[in-house]
């Protein structure tokens, strides 16, 4: 049976950052590697809404990304 092994996670914060000419939204995001593994979900939220309270751009959204090692 296969497993995996958390090997790193990153937070992703996507930003808005205007408008086009289109009057569609532009986004840009900002990564942060070296995250701990066993952070939780709402340590997570409250790191980027702090982050998010010194940046000029509005939050858009947070992600957690996790690369996983996967063996047999």
């Amino acid at each position: 049976m296969a497993q995996g092994l958390l090997e790193g996670t990153k937070l992703r914060l996507v930003f808005e950052a205007g408008l086009d000419d289109l009057g569609k939204p532009i986004y840009k995001s900002k990564t942060f590697s070296n995250v701990m593994k066993d952070v939780t979900v709402d340590q997570l939220f409250q790191a980027s809404q702090a982050i998010a309270s010194l940046c000029n751009d509005p939050l858009n959204k947070t992600e957690r990304n996790d690369s996983t090692e996967i063996t047999a």
